[in-house]
């Protein structure tokens, strides 16, 4: 199942506020992945790439630029 995202908000360290369309919300901490997949470093090396996070149409998942996106799912089920 598909949890669709409605809007998405940069917050400091690296956090974003993710609202779903069944009216949930979770925060996600994107540093975490930064060890994890090395393309993720790039949002503490490239100045104001974090703040670009745009959700993806239809909701499915939310991106940054073709390189950097993560999905509705992941957001959802590893979000808090």
């Amino acid at each position: 199942m598909f949890h669709k995202i409605t809007s998405v908000k940069p917050l400091p360290n690296f956090n974003l506020a993710v609202k779903f369309v069944n009216g949930e919300n979770r925060n996600y901490d994107v540093s975490l992945l930064f060890n994890k997949w090395e393309a993720f470093k790039s949002l503490l090396s490239i100045k104001g790439l974090f703040k670009q996070v745009r959700v993806d149409a239809g909701g499915f998942g939310i991106s940054w630029n073709d390189e950097l996106d993560l999905s509705c799912d992941e957001l959802y089920y590893n979000g808090k």
